[in-house]
């Protein structure tokens, strides 16, 4: 556990010079300090044991042309990404992804992670449905508000 005289004294450094993040790391520790403009109080994120692992990149694919939209694609709702990162499926390489075409989701469900400034944030569907369509790769860069699922609406 870090000792919150260190942690008292960081963010007194960090109101003192303006800073907007700062972000500390050990083998066996991690402390994100976020603050979202000079007024705000900062934002405390504490990790103890080895900050996650990347994932590899994948590998970018072919350009392809637009198909048209069918009647059945008008129907179906995008999950966008709500910041610029990157994507990733699955909490960890070696485990399953969060979501799946043909999985069924609630407004509360995960749908994947996007790592921005070394930071994952977990995205939520934000709508019930079922998945129809991944558009994006794991450790693939993804812009705010890309389409990152089509979901229909159930």
């Amino acid at each position: 556990m870090m000792d919150i005289r260190k942690l008292k004294e960081l963010i007194r450094l960090m109101v003192d010079n303006d800073l907007t993040e700062l972000d500390l790391r050990d083998k066996d520790e991690q402390a994100t300090l976020r603050r979202q403009n000079s007024l705000a109080p900062p934002q405390v994120v504490h990790q103890v044991g080895p900050a996650p692992a990347p994932l590899p990149p994948a590998t970018a694919l072919a350009a392809t042309p637009p198909a048209k939209a069918t009647d059945s694609e008008a129907e179906l709702v995008a999950i966008e990404s709500p910041m610029v990162g990157t994507f990733y499926s699955s909490p960890g390489p070696d485990k399953p992804p969060f979501v799946a075409v043909g999985a069924t989701i609630d407004g509360e469900s995960v749908v994947c992670l996007i790592e921005a400034m070394k930071i994952f944030n977990e995205i939520k569907a934000e709508r019930s449905g079922t998945v129809v369509k991944v558009l994006v790769q794991s450790g693939q860069a993804v812009e705010f508000g890309q389409k990152l699922f089509l979901v229909r609406a159930g």
